[in-house]
């Protein structure tokens, strides 16, 4: 042999002795996990695949491998791959040992819900009608955090990409709409008919608060239709007890009576086109006071019963009670007052009413108290009405008057406002609403505080429903100017969940948000028409929220109400 290649294969030793020298230590050495997540937490969505890939140090084709979940072994491979179909977190072991030792990390594992567009746009199950050469500007909701893109159709032809369109046509005929919100998570489609007709072709719509009504002798009722569509300047007549009454373009009819007993009132709409008619029974009651219950020994300050309780859709709606009845709805409410707890009204519009066991006297100064939980900063002003128990049998089912306010008359109040809210079509989605001023918007689900499925409450069955009464100007502001700091003024007097310095009737500054007093009088109960009603006592009483407004994070302005008390009895 050479001397060339002695040499070399000598070196190969050496070389590879010193490796085997170098190694020899790390060998005795307990095995070290790195996870290629810093925080040890992964996050996966539903029905993807995740591959968790740790590095290693001191391990060998001998060294053991084991994932444990629960104390169940999942795996024995340096890397584990992982996938579930359904929304859920959990913790796994990693264990990786040699014959010198052992190493583990604790891992969190969180399967996320795939964040799939859901659109929502009320009235689109049934279709839409309007008339040729009319705007309209359809605006489904779409519930999404993720990026996502929209494609309108129109039989088919791509007529646009936002999330609104506008559309209009001299043509009559059914089109066919569809509208697409995709984005990485998947994808969801609505599609709907617009069916564009002429004057002559579209039906009148109307509906009624009621069919019958009570009110006492000598007393004057306001009679009209509601939610009236396509009534092209139509001609309404009123007949009272056969006898043409009136005949205007004004919907609206003030029916007296001077007789008691049962009256049959009937109205047509006429608009050249389409005749509608509908029938009313006016029960004419007894004189004021003929069911006057006067307070005796034992009666109660506080409320006696809860009769209704609708609210519109809010965060606190659905939240802590699990209630799929209006009877049952009634019964939550009474139980939470009676516990000195609040009930949430929800967004604009939503009430409750309470009865008591006698009749509350009008003597002129204040005479009623709802206690809500204002303070300076916060309030969500409650509107009253009261009723008097005019036919006698007990029940709210008489006339309504309002107790004006500080705000009753002005401007910015708007009287006989109403707003229709829809069931959302998915879990954890706002809550859409229109309103007769041609307005929308939503009630926003705030996923971060609340975690109900819905807010649009249990016990309404109908998919919409619309609550009417008096919206007061919104003033709530940001004062922050980003956001993070919303004031919900006070208004002068006369609302509940009001942090007056008027009707609270203390110059406490209920620092701890704390249930505190306003107080109202009777004697500024109004008829419909804005004139002193003269109620010498009432039975019942409303209290409704007055503002359709919301404060950025905080949600919806909503009235709370702990209790309804006659202050008659306890001032």
């Amino acid at each position: 042999m050479c001397r060339g290649k002695i040499f070399v294969i000598v070196l190969l030793t050496l070389f590879v002795l010193g490796c085997t020298r170098k190694q020899g230590p790390e060998s005795t050495l307990p095995p070290v996990i790195t996870l290629d997540s810093p925080t040890g937490i992964y996050n996966v969505k539903a029905g993807r695949q995740l591959t968790i890939s740790p590095t290693y140090k001191n391990v060998s084709e001998e060294s053991v491998f084991v994932w444990l979940r629960d104390g169940q072994v999942i795996g024995r491979d340096s890397i584990l791959t992982y996938s579930s179909d359904n929304p859920e977190s959990f913790f796994l072991l990693l264990q990786v040992s040699n014959k010198y030792g052992q190493d583990e990390e604790e891992i969190r594992i969180n399967v996320i819900s795939l964040d799939k567009p859901v659109i929502s746009l009320p009235g689109a199950d049934k279709g839409f009608v309007i008339l040729t050469d009319t705007k309209v500007t359809f605006s489904p909701s779409v519930k999404t955090s993720l990026e996502t893109k929209y494609e309108w159709k129109i039989d088919g032809v791509i007529s646009g990409n936002e999330k609104e369109l506008s559309f209009s046509s001299s043509e009559k005929g059914i089109r066919k709409f569809s509208f697409t919100a995709e984005n990485e998570d998947g994808k969801d489609e609505l599609i709907f008919d617009v069916t564009i007709s002429s004057a002559d072709e579209i039906p009148i719509n109307w509906s009624f608060e009621s069919t019958e009504y009570n009110v006492s002798l000598g007393r004057t009722i306001r009679l009209r239709p509601d939610d009236i569509t396509n009534d092209f300047n139509a001609e309404y007549v009123w007949w009272a007890d056969g006898v043409e009454r009136q005949r205007s373009v004004s919907p609206e009819y003030h029916f007296t009576s001077e007789t008691e007993g049962k009256h049959i009132v009937k109205v047509q709409a006429n608009n050249k086109h389409f005749i509608l008619e509908q029938e009313l029974l006016i029960n004419v009651c007894p004189k004021e006071g003929t069911f006057y219950r006067a307070a005796k020994t034992g009666s109660a300050s506080k409320y006696k019963k809860v009769y209704s309780y609708i609210p519109a859709p809010g965060q606190f709606i659905n939240e802590y009670f699990d209630v799929f009845t209006y009877e049952d709805a009634c019964a939550y409410a009474q139980e939470m007052m009676d516990q000195q707890a609040y009930v949430s009204l929800g967004g604009f519009g939503g009430y409750i009413v309470v009865g008591f066991d006698h009749s509350i006297d009008n003597d002129g100064g204040y005479n009623i108290a709802v206690t809500g939980n204002s303070f300076e900063g916060s309030s969500e002003p409650g509107i009253l009405w009261v009723m008097q128990d005019e036919n006698g049998d007990g029940l709210p089912n008489d006339t309504w008057y309002e107790l004006k306010g500080s705000e009753y008359g002005l401007e910015c109040t708007t009287q006989d406002y109403a707003v229709t809210y829809y069931r959302p079509s998915g879990p954890k989605m706002d809550v859409q609403w229109t309103d007769n001023k041609g307005n929308s918007g939503c009630v926003d689900y705030l996923g971060m505080f609340h975690t109900q499925d819905y807010y649009y409450p249990n016990w309404i069955e109908e998919d919409t429903y619309t609550l009417r009464g008096t919206c007061l100007e919104a003033r709530n502001y940001d004062q922050s100017g980003t956001g993070t700091y919303w004031i919900n003024p006070s208004y002068g007097w006369g609302y509940a969940d009001n942090f007056s310095s008027i009707d609270r009737l203390t110059g406490d500054d209920n620092y701890s948000a704390g249930p505190n007093d306003n107080h109202f009088k009777i004697s500024d109960a109004v008829t419909f028409d804005g004139k002193e009603a003269n109620l010498k006592y009432i039975d019942f009483i409303k209290i409704q929220n007055g503002l359709n407004t919301k404060s950025g994070w905080l949600g919806e302005v909503s009235t709370e109400v702990f209790g309804v008390f006659d202050f008659n009895m306890i001032k």
